[in-house]
C-alpha cells in the first residue's frame, strides 16, 4: 500500500469516473440528431480527446506514486461516480449530462486537490488544480449554451 492510500486511492476513483465519462462522450459524439448535430458532433470529440488525455495522466500519476491504475471495466464500474449514460440523441440532453457529469468530476478533484495539499504531493495538487481550472470554465461554457 502506498504511503499516501487516501491520495492514490481517490486517483483511482477519478481515473474510473473518467473512464465512463469517456465513453458516455463516443456514445455522445457517435449519437447526435439534430439541429446542433454538427456544433455537437464536434464538441463532444473534443471533449473525448481531452478526456483521453487526462486518464493517461492520471493513470501515470498514480504510477508515479507506486500504485497500479485501474485497468479493467470491472474496476471502472465498480468505481465510478457516474453511472453508463443510456442512449441520448437530444442535444440538450447529452449537454446537460456533460455538465452534471463535470460537476461530479470537479467535486472529486477538489477532494483530491485537499487530500493531496494535506501529504505534500505537489504533483498531484498542480494536476488538481489545473482540471479545477479548466472545468470550472467549461461549465462556465456549458451553462451558457444550455441557456440558448
Amino acid at each position: 500500500m502506498s504511503s499516501n492510500y487516501a491520495t492514490t486511492s481517490s486517483l483511482n476513483e477519478l481515473l474510473a469516473t473518467y473512464q465512463l465519462h469517456y465513453q458516455n462522450l463516443r456514445s455522445l459524439h457517435w449519437n447526435i440528431k439534430g439541429q446542433n448535430f454538427f456544433e455537437l458532433h464536434l464538441k463532444y470529440e473534443e471533449l473525448y480527446n481531452r478526456s483521453q488525455i487526462i486518464i493517461d495522466d492520471i493513470a501515470e500519476r498514480l504510477l508515479v506514486l507506486d500504485e497500479k491504475p485501474f485497468f479493467s471495466f470491472t474496476q471502472y464500474l465498480e468505481n465510478s461516480k457516474v453511472a453508463e449514460n443510456k442512449y441520448i440523441t437530444d442535444g440538450n440532453e447529452g449537454m446537460n449530462y456533460i455538465l452534471n457529469a463535470q460537476t461530479v468530476l470537479l467535486s472529486l478533484e477538489n477532494e483530491l486537490l485537499k487530500l493531496s495539499s494535506e501529504v505534500n504531493d505537489e504533483g498531484t495538487s498542480a494536476m488538481m488544480s489545473d482540471l479545477i481550472r479548466e472545468k470550472e470554465k467549461t461549465n462556465w461554457m456549458f451553462k451558457s449554451w444550455l441557456e440558448k
